[in-house]
């Protein structure tokens, strides 16, 4: 059971597909909170663009640089659920960024003229420092993420890139190194324009951030008596002690997960919580039951990709090979224009 998610699509007018390109760090299996904030507005948007979606396997190493045995794991199995939740690999693009060395060498040659102090001012860097001592995240390739990203986007001569809120300064970096790119260099690169999508408001089982490090999440591969058991443990209105205690929805967490999945039964269930008609426990079944009817497909689908590595293989090898093509030809021009050899 899918709900759309709005958006507001910023860029142009053209008769054929936009060119659209987004990614994923490969930190571990997706979660609900991954495919309500981006994987599920995907699948929507795989149908109205030219669209690549990616593996972030460099980015991941920016956090995971001292301990990478698990990344091939982690990336291959974020490719499954990309597949398992709806991305086609006839429709779309789907490729592991490592694969495709040229944005790398973009990257190199963005940095050539990224102003330091640029880096040092994005918010997420200097959050992400501070809550992430222990691992040592003070390093150029942490630095200069958002110059390996706005490669990412702009060697496929990217028009839009589905962004949250919290991630407009990155893109709005990447629009000021193609603005500064096409001074020096000639018009190469269309300045890549954000499709905003509202990231609902999904915490972990615990009450907390939905983080994969808490261990708090439901992953989109989780068994249906696993997923029962981990809505059983959310946290809810805390003020509700008793069975018919008066509820307020708009505190529970569990409540902004039915808002989210469960439009049908949203207003009932407000109304019910309110009341003091409908406990807690009931709630809780109610969603476990919602999520595992979506679930079920992914699972099945999943199951399938598990029993046949070779077309996950494949997959990524075509992926690989279509990312190239536009990669190469981007960086052709490129070098022309910088005087390259």
């Amino acid at each position: 059971m899918e709900t759309e998610t709005k958006e507001r699509v910023i860029a142009p007018k053209k008769t054929q597909k936009l060119r659209l390109l987004s990614g994923m760090r490969p930190t571990g299996r997706l979660h609900l909170g991954n495919y309500a904030g981006a994987l599920q507005n995907w699948v929507h948007l795989q149908h109205e663009y030219d669209a690549f979606f990616m593996v972030a396997d460099w980015h991941a190493m920016t956090a995971l640089y001292e301990d990478m045995s698990e990344l091939p794991d982690n990336t291959r199995q974020v490719m499954i659920d990309f597949i398992a939740a709806g991305l086609d690999p006839e429709r779309a693009t789907l490729f592991v960024q490592s694969h495709i060395k040229e944005h790398a060498e973009l990257a190199l040659l963005l940095g050539m003229f990224t102003p330091v102090p640029w880096l040092e001012r994005t918010p997420s860097y200097k959050e992400a420092v501070v809550d992430n001592q222990d691992k040592h995240l003070e390093t150029l390739g942490f630095l200069g993420y958002p110059v390996l990203q706005a490669a990412d986007i702009v060697i496929y001569k990217a028009n839009v890139v589905p962004v949250g809120e919290d991630q407009v300064p990155h893109l709005e970096m990447c629009r000021e190194l193609v603005r500064r790119v096409n001074f020096l260099y000639g018009n190469l690169f269309p300045e890549p324009q954000p499709i905003l999508s509202q990231t609902p408001r999904l915490l972990g089982n615990d009450g907390r951030k939905m983080s994969k490090s808490y261990d708090n999440c439901i992953y989109l591969s989780d068994g249906a008596k696993l997923v029962e058991k981990k809505v059983a443990r959310m946290v809810t209105d805390p003020a509700r002690v008793r069975r018919y205690d008066l509820g307020h929805p708009e505190v529970c967490s569990v409540f902004d997960y039915h808002k989210h999945f469960n439009k049908r039964e949203e207003p009932q269930i407000a109304e019910g919580c309110r009341a003091g008609t409908l406990g807690c426990v009931d709630c809780k079944k109610r969603l476990a039951a919602v999520l595992n009817e979506m679930l079920e497909p992914m699972r099945a689908k999943r199951a399938e990709l598990e029993a046949k590595p070779k077309r996950v293989e494949r997959v990524m090898a075509d992926g690989a090979e279509r990312a190239r093509e536009a990669a190469t030809k981007t960086m052709a021009q490129v070098r022309q224009a910088m005087r390259l050899p």
